[in-house]
């Protein structure tokens, strides 16, 4: 199994786990993963961030969570 592979199902994995949530869990996640991903902006501009793609994920995860919100 390659990387890509690897990765596809670990997303696909985390979809099923977030449709199983309930709407206010999805909401706490949501402000959650926002708030981390303010406090990376933070560490950036102050260069103690050492994985950008950290950033990257979070804005993925924050869309996930705001995709299923509008679903239900």
């Amino acid at each position: 199994m390659s990387v890509c592979d690897e990765r596809t199902q670990n997303i696909i994995m985390k979809i099923r786990e977030l449709r199983q949530k309930s709407k206010p869990e999805l909401q706490k996640l949501s402000d959650e993963k926002r708030n981390r991903l303010l406090d990376l902006r933070f560490d950036l501009s102050e260069g103690r961030v050492k994985n950008i793609r950290e950033m990257k994920s979070a804005r993925k995860d924050i869309a996930r969570v705001l995709t299923l919100l509008n679903e239900k």
